[in-house]
């Protein structure tokens, strides 16, 4: 028998089973392609992370983003806009349901000279997501207003900052 006394030697073990809530950090510097249409919302997505295997529980999340242009003609200076983050891509010009089930649509404010003020968002509910097959993302999926980027034409716009996920694995099966 190992040194201590009974008592706490005999809890230990009832400890290695416990849930093991982690921390997961993405670090932002992406750049996001959007093609200009005539009255029409202009959206993009991005994948920035993974969940492990597993029924995740999400516990919390918060992201502090900025949105920046390329300071060129085709992309109006004060251009605004929404983003979210959520375990499916953006598929047309709405962030609804799945696309936000992270981080809630979240307004971007006007910007100064192509370049948005730092942006919080947190999520609104906990959630648990069924990553039984591995397949889950993390998805950046961003919205910009209709006429801010000049119609046909291509322009870069760079997402920057961090998001902070805390989340539990409840098993798999």
């Amino acid at each position: 028998m190992g040194k201590g006394y009974p008592r706490g030697l005999s809890r230990s073990n009832a400890l290695a089973g416990a849930l093991a809530v982690k921390k997961l950090r993405i670090n932002l510097d992406e750049a996001l392609t959007f093609t200009g249409s005539t009255g029409a919302a202009v959206f993009q997505t991005a994948v920035i992370g993974d969940f492990p295997e597993g029924n995740v529980q999400l516990l919390g999340a918060v992201s502090n983003l900025t949105f920046t242009g390329p300071t060129s003609d085709n992309l109006t200076d004060d251009f605004q806009g929404d983003y979210g983050i959520g375990t499916t891509p953006a598929d047309d010009a709405t962030i609804t349901n799945a696309d936000v089930d992270i981080i809630g649509s979240t307004a971007i404010p006007a910007a100064t000279s192509e370049e948005s003020a730092d942006v919080r968002a947190t999520n609104a509910t906990p959630a648990i997501f069924d990553n039984t097959d591995g397949s889950l993302e993390i998805n950046l999926n961003v919205l910009l207003d209709a006429d801010e980027v000049t119609d046909g034409e291509d322009v870069d716009v760079t997402v920057t900052g961090t998001v902070d996920i805390i989340y539990a694995v409840l098993g798999d099966d």
